[in-house]
């Protein structure tokens, strides 16, 4: 029978003050990599990111963005207009397909608003609680926790919020970060892992939390 793997202990208190200080210090102001202007543009940019990057996302929402940033403008596009601003992105034809049906949910049942509830949020077409916590983050200042490979793998390496899958990576770090560092924990920790903690080579020599991070296999 197999062994069920045990998690390190989440860091304690004053190493993970030490740790967001320091992440909070080298970027004050940390924000998502998409770009949007309103939380409907943010919720359509969150599901077309899904198994695409952010600037593949960026790229394809430049032009949409600028003819449709409303449901209702996304419903006179229509189904062919969205799939034509889209097609650079993996998943175009079925993501154009969530685009149109969750703008139709938006004006029919929230009177072309985007609701501030996860479980609303998660309930329109191709919204899962990542990207409902995206949403509910950057456009509603909530202090919800969007969990990716890059922070499932940062907060496991560091010990920070360990977790065998994302639902435990997302309690853990409800649980033990602190508060005053909730509102941009996830946005500190996803960057990091993008551009520092990286999958296959760590950047660990330029790493600003090296010398507070157990992670054992260090790179130069």
């Amino acid at each position: 029978m197999a062994q069920t793997r045990r998690l390190p202990q989440p860091l304690p208190f004053d190493q993970q003050v030490a740790i967001f200080s320091r992440l909070a210090e080298s970027n004050p102001a940390p924000v998502t990599e998409l770009n949007f202007s309103n939380p409907y543009t943010l919720v359509v940019a969150v599901a077309l990111s899904a198994q695409a990057t952010d600037v593949g996302v960026n790229k394809a929402t430049k032009g949409l963005f600028a003819v449709a940033d409303t449901p209702q403008k996304m419903l006179d596009l229509g189904l062919e207009g969205v799939t034509e601003h889209i097609k650079t992105i993996g998943l175009f034809r079925q993501k154009a397909k969530n685009v149109i049906a969750l703008s139709r949910i938006l004006v029919d049942n929230y009177g072309s608003e985007v609701p501030d509830s996860r479980a609303a949020l998660m309930s329109l077409p191709g919204v899962g609680r990542k990207t409902a916590n995206v949403v509910l983050n950057s456009a509603f200042r909530y202090p919800s926790q969007a969990v990716d490979t890059h922070i499932f793998r940062v907060g496991n390496r560091t010990h920070v919020a360990p977790g065998r899958d994302v639902d435990e990576v997302e309690r853990a770090i409800e649980d033990n970060v602190p508060v005053r560092f909730q509102q941009d924990a996830h946005h500190w920790l996803i960057l990091h892992g993008r551009y520092i903690c990286q999958a296959r080579r760590p950047r660990c020599g330029i790493c600003v939390i090296r010398d507070l991070c157990p992670y054992e296999e260090k790179t130069e």
